[in-house]
């Protein structure tokens, strides 16, 4: 079923506030896909984005979607039919390290919930006329972190963020301190050295303390 802007960032809000952290996945290996959903679940962590940079990931998609309690997304859309492998994967929202009108239209009529990327006010003010208020900031360190996306929230108040893109367990504090950000997207809660060696309950433990950072609004 087809989906607006409004209908679709009111979605993906409702998806950040599961969590803090949303867990960004890159899967090598599909087997590996359901343990893992199950303990960054189990830790607290049920947002779940795996990005397309695999040739499993829509396996893994395919894994995830039936774990109890997980929301699993499908990460780096950059067309229309990775907007359409994702829906058929059993995709809930999708994200995105950037936006065109074709991949925006494909998400629409598709009736996935897209976090679009933007890093800078222009792109982010570009995406509010079409209706989009909840964006990922992306890539963030390099965009100038959590100072930048400040400076951004001070005269574009009503959009909200997710900031993507070298945020670690050490800076994370700083975005989630900010009252412009909803969660943040990390990629330590899963390294792929745990994930290879299917080390679930130390996957699961780290979830659990990203899962405590505090949403602390300055």
């Amino acid at each position: 079923m087809p989906i607006t802007p409004h209908e679709a960032s009111r979605a993906t809000r409702e998806i950040a506030a599961l969590a803090p952290i949303i867990p960004v996945i890159v899967v090598k290996d599909a087997s590996h896909a359901r343990p893992m959903a199950e303990a960054l679940v189990a830790g607290g962590l049920p947002a779940l984005e795996v990005t397309l940079r695999t040739p499993a990931a829509l396996d893994a998609i395919r894994a995830m979607a039936d774990v109890p309690g997980g929301v699993v997304g499908a990460g780096t859309l950059v067309t229309a039919q990775d907007v359409r492998n994702a829906v058929a994967a059993g995709a809930k929202f999708g994200v995105s390290p950037g936006v065109t009108d074709e991949l925006l239209a494909a998400c629409e009529e598709e009736g996935l919930p897209l976090l679009a990327g933007a890093a800078t006010a222009t792109e982010a003010m570009r995406m509010l006329a079409r209706g989009y208020d909840f964006l990922k900031f992306f890539p963030a360190e390099a965009s100038g972190g959590a100072p930048a996306l400040k400076a951004i929230g001070a005269p574009l108040p009503q959009i909200a963020f997710c900031p993507t893109g070298g945020v670690t367990p050490a800076n994370a504090g700083e975005y989630l301190a900010l009252s412009n950000v909803l969660c943040a997207g990390g990629s330590w809660v899963a390294p792929q050295q745990m994930v290879d060696e299917g080390r679930w309950d130390e996957i699961e433990l780290l979830a659990r303390e990203a899962s405590k950072l505090e949403r602390v609004r300055k």
